[in-house]
């Protein structure tokens, strides 16, 4: 830039100067921008060197750009200088407005700092204003202050300029040209910043979005594909539970169409009986086995686990639930439960299950008298009349309901109780309705528990002369006959071997020497084995349960008296073969 008509500058000047600053604000990229920046003060500013630094995330100052020389620019693009080495030379030497020149006589010192430089040859200065080699000029480039304040923005980097053509240092206008251009160069590089920051944010963007594109994608044929159902309902709302979506697998299991599906929630086919294992199910996490009903009103049994996924990361959530088809392990858990609990020959319940409903019928109290109806509602929900009376020294005694007072009570019943009973004592007997047993060999008209053993008369010689497969006819025949003469809900079980118990509740003692004879009657006529007529008898000893018994004890008293009822009997009467 010619200075000798300062400030009468050419217009050429002026429409070179406009045309490299519009050419800032056109590069593509923002290296493009650091270049056309440093470009523009060679051929629009007049100097034959010039160098962009710029600042850093971390606030040091790399060399973006040079232009003028290509040795220099091979030698220290890329370099860094400290932001305390900038700083230091921004505050030094003469301030013409926003620039900073250090003179040749003051620059020496900043000759070892880490600030990337490069040095040109050249003779001494031979008048005052002329530029010499050591001379350094900065330009800041600082961001746009906030409109209405003096104040400068945030520094974004520096402009290094060397070497003016007419060999001087720059005047009044050289000066505001350079300083004017330096803070277009600043409005370039932040724009060019902004664009680079958007063109990545659209790139993460699209990644972005080809990344969720590609997980729903998965996430649907997945959902659709899987060999197990899948259900997505609603969370929340007045339609809580509502199905949205369901797979193939899901309408193939329960037999109902996806469209038909959409109508209902699953609280709508759970089967009456699980739906409350259903809402206790939570809806993250949450496992339950429940049945679901088909569209012929069939129910199968299926295994649930719920989570909760989010349409996006503010949008709705769903409660996503994979259903698996237990019925056929339901089954088999079933049938292993079923040959634990009963005898695999004849399939009535075994031992261990007769001792097992026999069990549940009793408690550790002992029998009490007939109740009355105030005392049955009692023994029903576990708690027994206490009347308590301060003795002397301040203990409490008890009185039962016939005014007998001690410290260890009794209720009208002849029940023991403690006079202070803990929950405990309460949680064992509540909501028990305690068994009883008639008193005494007549009918009282009390009903109680009868447990009729039975031991078959003459089956060892069908054994011994048929062979044990006719004995195991036998015994199927038994089982079925003894099976069809007792009431729905009785018990007839295999003790093993020829024994069998029969579990009747509400009989009296004539009620239940009837059945035994009865049963009895069943078992006497001939039985078809292989051809061939065999009979055998039975013996029956009819014990009675009640609270304070153990199934053992129970069965050894029934088990007694079928001894005693058959060594009664005549030997002829017990007729079998």
């Amino acid at each position: 830039m010619e200075t000798e008509s300062e400030p009468y500058v050419r217009l050429a000047t002026l429409r070179q100067l406009h045309t490299v600053m519009a050419d800032m604000n056109t590069a593509r990229s923002l290296a493009d921008t650091l270049q056309t920046v440093a470009d523009g003060v060679v051929t629009g500013l007049g100097y034959e060197l010039a160098c962009v630094n710029l600042v850093r995330p971390d606030g040091d100052l790399v060399v973006a750009a040079l232009a003028g020389n290509s040795a220099a620019e091979a030698l220290i693009t890329g370099r860094v200088g400290s932001r305390a080495s900038w700083d230091r030379r921004l505050n030094m030497g003469e301030a013409w407005g926003d620039l900073r020149f250090i003179p040749h006589t003051e620059g020496w010192v900043l000759d070892d700092d880490d600030v990337p430089q490069w040095y040109t040859d050249g003779p001494a200065p031979r008048f005052e204003d002329e530029w010499h080699p050591a001379d350094r000029l900065f330009a800041p480039m600082y961001t746009p202050g906030v409109s209405g304040s003096s104040s400068c923005g945030e520094l974004i980097g520096v402009l290094s300029v060397d070497r003016p053509r007419n060999g001087r240092r720059p005047g009044a206008w050289g000066r505001e040209a350079l300083q004017m251009y330096a803070f277009q160069g600043a409005i370039a590089i932040s724009n060019a910043r902004l664009r680079a920051n958007m063109q990545r944010a659209l790139v993460r963007l699209e990644r972005e979005q080809q990344a969720l594109r590609a997980s729903e994608e998965s996430f649907r044929q997945a959902f659709e594909y899987a060999p197990s159902g899948m259900a997505i309902a609603e969370m929340g709302g007045d339609q809580h539970g509502r199905i949205l979506r369901t797979n193939d697998a899901l309408c193939r299991l329960l037999l109902r169409p996806a469209s038909a599906m959409r109508r209902y929630s699953f609280s709508d086919l759970v089967h009456p009986e699980d739906i409350g294992t259903l809402l206790r199910t939570s809806a993250e996490g949450g496992r339950a086995e429940l049945r679901l009903c088909r569209r012929d009103n069939t129910y199968v049994w299926v295994s649930l686990r719920n989570s909760v996924v989010a349409d996006a990361a503010d949008g709705p959530r769903f409660l996503l639930t994979h259903v698996e088809d237990i019925e056929e392990r339901k089954r088999r858990e079933v049938q292993l439960a079923h040959r634990a609990s009963h005898d695999s020959l004849t399939g009535l319940p075994n031992s261990a299950e007769l001792r097992s409903r026999l069990s549940s019928r009793l408690c550790q109290r002992p029998q009490a008298l007939p109740p009355g109806a105030i005392e049955s509602l009692d023994a029903a929900y576990g708690h027994g009349q206490q009347q308590y009376a301060e003795l002397p020294g301040g203990e409490h005694g008890s009185y039962d309901g016939n005014g007998n007072g001690g410290q260890s009570g009794y209720d009208g019943n002849g029940h023991s109780f403690d006079p202070w009973p803990s929950s405990e004592a309460y949680d064992a007997f509540d909501h028990h309705v305690h068994t009883i047993a008639p008193e005494g060999e007549t009918d009282d008209g009390t009903k109680g528990l009868a447990v009729l053993f039975c031991d078959l008369d003459g089956f060892k010689s069908i054994n011994d002369r048929f062979g044990h497969n006719a004995g195991d006819e036998v015994l199927i025949e038994v089982a079925r006959r003894l099976t069809n003469v007792v009431r729905d809900g009785d018990t007839v079980a295999r003790l093993g071997g020829d024994e069998f118990v029969v579990l009747a509740d509400g009989l009296g003692r004539a009620d239940a020497q009837d059945l035994a004879v009865r049963l009895r009657n069943a078992i006497i006529p001939p039985i078809r084995v292989d051809g061939r007529a065999v009979r055998v008898g039975a013996s029956f000893g009819i014990g009675w349960a009640h609270c304070g018994m153990t199934a053992d004890e129970v069965l050894k008293s029934a088990d007694e008296r079928m001894y005693i009822e058959k060594r009664s009997r005549p030997k002829a009467h017990r007729r079998a073969g």
